[in-house]
């Protein structure tokens, strides 16, 4: 998802800014429009049961496309609003010190904007996380699926589902201890 985001909102950026890459800015927007406008649960049962619908494949890669594709559309919004929060002045000065437009999103743009993306890119990851869940509706037996199984055998519903919500809080706190890591590390010589 990143990958992908990340080149979709370098596509649509590039537009933005410059105008060029009209068919692949066409694309991209389609790409967000539908992926952003369906619900992820629906994009999996399509790339599970029409996409592969023929083949035996594993449900593992299948999740991990659908997650993927799904991820990526909002990661791209999420490159794009940081790419647009720097101030066009950096891209000038950027240009009149000699860097080419390549150069100054390398070396001046996409740092400052990293920084900025870092809180979203965490918040979209423990989305993402919690969202795995619904791989249960493929037959993918995760956390939340294992749950419902060991409920059927027990009948110990509460208990199963407060270890499944604690294992989910765990891992989400996880994440986002990471995620304040990186932010802290990143803004070490920032000035406020």
């Amino acid at each position: 998802g990143i990958v992908l985001g990340f080149i979709v909102g370098m596509i649509r950026s590039t537009h933005d800014k410059t105008g060029n890459l009209k068919l692949l800015n066409i694309l991209c927007k389609i790409y967000l429009t539908v992926i952003r406008g369906t619900p992820v649960v629906v994009q999996l049962l399509i790339i599970y049961f029409v996409v592969f619908g023929s083949t035996r494949i594993d449900k593992v890669p299948v999740a991990i496309m659908a997650f993927g594709i799904n991820s990526g559309a909002y990661v791209a919004e999420i490159f794009r609003a940081g790419i647009q929060s720097i101030d066009k002045g950096q891209m000038e000065a950027s240009r009149a010190l000699g860097l080419n437009w390549f150069q100054a999103m390398r070396f001046v743009i996409m740092p400052q904007a990293f920084k900025r993306i870092i809180p979203p890119l965490g918040n979209e990851f423990i989305a993402m996380l919690k969202d795995s869940s619904l791989v249960s509706v493929i037959g993918f037996e995760e956390l939340t699926r294992t749950g419902q199984l060991i409920i059927s055998r027990t009948y110990a519903a509460f208990e199963i589902w407060i270890v499944v919500a604690l294992l989910y809080l765990i891992m989400t706190l996880a994440i986002s201890r990471f995620v304040a890591l990186l932010e802290k590390r990143f803004s070490k010589g920032t000035r406020k």
